[in-house]
């Protein structure tokens, strides 16, 4: 992400002025409250202050220090709504807290008119803590939007496929790589279960293009995902277990399940394996390995999200 977003300083122009000014201070306010440990590092020594240094927030959010410490005078006074996204995700700020820094910054407030991707301070404590635990975070049409590192190591680094890659219904109806296997019984489930699921976020986000699109493609790209929408088959994941086949370390047999964060419209899929199995050693061992030395296959370095979610138990986090 660029350091600057885009800024006017006219202050006749939302945003300038008082705005500003109200603006810089939540910013600071929201940046004094956050733990240090709550977003993964190290509370250190020596800091005058509670909360994130601003070159923490700055790197957490993906931007200069120095656009960082412009918005907190007040000189920066109309930031883009892909650098409000980014200092709301790394802030860990709540819905209704999102919408106030966008209504701060001269910005439309968020609606649900599109698929929603930010995720909650809750889903996002979990990707921060649950480290031995490969974690994948989806939006309602089942895009990728969030991972931590060893469902990256487990899957393959998402970090440089475009969004269309991520999403698991075009990666398994086009046919893409994938490291998932399934039985026919199991892949029938999944299919059925993925295009309810979609199905289901068309109505309630009508008006979305990107979403309308993607079932467009879809239908032209697979006669069998055509045939399932057309029969408006319903459908819900299952408890099962799935094969994940590394390049490195083999076959990990493992539970999968999808939870529904309360407040959001975000699938958290999480992965397990029983305690001593053959498994769980070799999900301690993609932990120490992370992506860096994965021999990836021919197909590239991201094969494995397309049914990741297949045959999963879902339920609501509490």
């Amino acid at each position: 992400m660029s350091g600057t977003g885009s800024e006017d300083r006219n202050n006749g122009r939302p945003g300038g002025g008082d705005a500003a000014g109200d603006l810089a201070g939540a910013l600071r306010r929201w940046r004094d409250r956050l733990d240090p440990a709550t977003v993964g590092l190290p509370a250190g020594r020596a800091r005058r202050a509670p909360g994130l240094r601003r070159q923490e927030l700055a790197q957490l959010a993906g931007m200069s220090v120095d656009y960082v410490i412009r918005l907190e005078q007040g000189r920066a006074t109309s930031p883009s709504t892909q650098i409000l996204t980014a200092l709301a995700r790394a802030l860990r700020l709540s819905e209704p807290e999102r919408r106030h820094l966008f209504l701060l910054a001269g910005r439309p407030a968020p609606t649900t008119a599109r698929v929603p991707a930010h995720l909650t301070p809750g889903v996002q404590r979990m990707l921060d803590q649950m480290r031995a635990t490969p974690v994948g975070v989806y939006d309602a049409a089942w895009t990728l939007i969030a991972w931590n590192q060893l469902h990256a190591a487990l899957h393959g680094d998402p970090s440089g496929s475009p969004e269309r890659e991520r999403n698991v219904l075009w990666r398994h109806f086009t046919g893409l790589s994938d490291r998932v296997t399934h039985t026919p019984e199991q892949q029938a489930r999944f299919e059925t279960a993925t295009v309810a699921d979609l199905r289901s976020a068309t109505a309630r986000y009508p008006t979305d293009r990107r979403l309308r699109t993607l079932v467009t493609d879809l239908r032209h790209a697979s006669d069998r995902f055509a045939r399932l929408w057309d029969s408006h088959a319903v459908g819900s994941h299952t408890m099962d277990t799935k094969t994940v086949h590394h390049p490195d370390v083999g076959p990990l047999v493992l539970d999968c399940d999808v939870l529904n964060a309360p407040g959001s419209d975000l699938h958290v899929v999480i992965h397990t394996a029983a305690p001593g199995s053959d498994a769980a050693d070799k999900l301690s061992l993609l932990a120490v390995i992370g992506t860096q030395t994965m021999a990836e296959p021919s197909g590239g370095p991201f094969t494995g999200l397309g049914d990741s979610v297949g045959e999963c138990q879902s339920g609501q986090l509490r």
